[in-house]
């Protein structure tokens, strides 16, 4: 799953070929959870176009709104317990299925979609396998007590964007991230720590990797929604 070269336009295309086949998992009657960014971006109308009888959930506004637009019945996440499938970008993808998410600063609201799902599908260009995750892991924060969570998960820094959809501060831990299973755990310890952007093996059921023409799948056996 190495990373290669690929020219801009390139990868927008190995996006929109990876999203398009993620689209053609979905069956009718499924709940799907819509994850977040550029790549989810082509999953949309590729949905759109299958004409299933879904219900769709979004982890963003953004996603939400061009959903709505494209005429996908949107659901409140709070009015669903359990989705039968996930589709949602990464920033980076390891060999045995970590994953760091957050880029846009809504691992949050994805972690809790990806964790409720039956199924998570990873959807990403050929420039986001990694053979080692690295730095930086996106956080979210609460802003009571924030100097001292700061000090806390060093090194790290707060991005200068918005507060999150649910108030949380966005921040960036910059330190090595050599055994991402330590670091998820001491992250997740950390009092003031609302979330942040390691994504277990555990969770990822199937990684597609668009490439040129074509798309790489990788089935994993991670799974965390009870039936």
């Amino acid at each position: 799953m190495g990373a290669q070269s690929a020219g801009p336009r390139g990868i927008e295309r190995e996006k929109q070929i990876a999203a398009e086949a993620a689209a053609e998992l979905v069956e009718d009657g499924m709940i799907v959870g819509l994850g977040t960014g550029s790549t989810v971006a082509f999953l949309l109308p590729a949905l759109a176009r299958r004409s299933l009888n879904i219900v769709c959930a979004a982890t963003s506004p953004r996603t939400e709104h061009a959903a709505r637009e494209l005429g996908l019945r949107i659901e409140d996440v709070a009015s669903i317990d359990r989705f039968d499938i996930t589709i949602d970008g990464a920033d980076q993808v390891a060999p045995d299925g970590w994953l760091v998410k957050g880029g846009g600063g809504a691992h949050t609201r994805e972690k809790i979609v990806a964790a409720a799902a039956a199924r998570f599908v990873v959807i990403v260009d050929s420039t986001k396998p990694v053979q080692a995750l690295r730095s930086p892991v996106p956080l979210e924060l609460l802003s009571f007590g924030l100097r001292a969570t700061m000090r806390w998960v060093a090194p790290a820094s707060l991005r200068d964007v918005p507060l999150s959809p649910d108030g949380g501060v966005i921040a960036d831990y910059h330190g090595p991230v050599d055994n991402p299973a330590a670091l998820a755990a001491r992250l997740s310890a950390t009092p003031g720590v609302v979330e942040h952007g390691l994504f277990p093996p555990e969770m990822v059921a199937t990684v597609l990797v668009g490439r040129h023409e074509s798309v790489d799948r990788t089935d994993f056996k991670g799974s965390w929604s009870s039936s």
